[in-house]
């Protein structure tokens, strides 16, 4: 089953730091797939220490799709790129970060999906109807390559969207239709700091009012 395959990064510095409060990483793509880098926040790692010096966000280089810390290589990032919230819990690719809480924010400009309505796939553009950046709820985590590399990488988390105004268009007239799980602003850092006993509480559907969808 098909699910968010497909978005558009944000790109801009200035507007990731409008949006986000964090500085631009280098190596983002702006039109993304499974596989391809490009970025997720989160809190950085000394954020509990206390020190006034330590930044309360971080933008990370990532690749799209989950590479476990088991995985041989990256092409597991291929089947990883979301995660379902019913089972996140329990899938082996997903379990540890969820386990621990390694929550982050991808920032998208928008998602894409395809429109069968007419029999036909037509690729459609999702975004935010006031114009910002949708800030998506996903976790991380880190993978050693062979030669030592550390290589971070994201996923992101879904819900089920088959009584959703908007999203519950896409996608095949069979499957069970998914939709991402798009943060309102106000939750981001509670998303970044909830524990995993909390973190269901976000797996929530974004209203079809704030989002607007037009065919490519």
């Amino acid at each position: 089953m098909a699910m968010c395959s497909h978005y558009e990064s944000v790109t801009a510095p200035a507007r990731l730091k409008k949006a986000f409060g964090v500085e631009m990483p280098p190596g983002v793509r702006a039109d993304v797939w499974p596989g391809y880098t490009s970025l997720f926040i989160r809190r950085p790692k000394a954020w509990e220490s206390g020190d006034d010096a330590v930044p309360g966000h971080e933008a990370m280089a990532g690749v799209f799709g989950m590479i476990p810390h088991w995985a041989k290589d990256e092409k597991a990032a291929r089947r990883t790129y979301n995660a379902r919230s019913e089972t996140v819990a329990e899938k082996p690719s997903f379990r540890d970060a969820w386990r621990l809480a390694r929550h982050c924010i991808i920032p998208a400009e928008a998602i894409y999906e395809p429109d069968w309505r007419t029999g036909k796939a037509v690729a459609t553009r999702i975004s935010r109807q006031d114009g910002q950046p949708m800030g998506i709820a996903g976790l991380w985590t880190g993978w050693k390559s062979p030669d030592g590399t550390v290589i971070r990488s994201m996923t992101m988390l879904t819900v089920n969207a088959d009584t959703h105004p908007l999203m519950r268009n896409y996608h095949k007239p069979d499957d069970e239709k998914r939709m991402v799980v798009i943060l309102p602003p106000a939750q981001y850092d509670d998303w970044l700091d909830a524990p995993p006993d909390q973190s269901m509480d976000f797996m929530r559907q974004f209203s079809a009012d704030l989002m607007v969808a037009s065919a490519v």
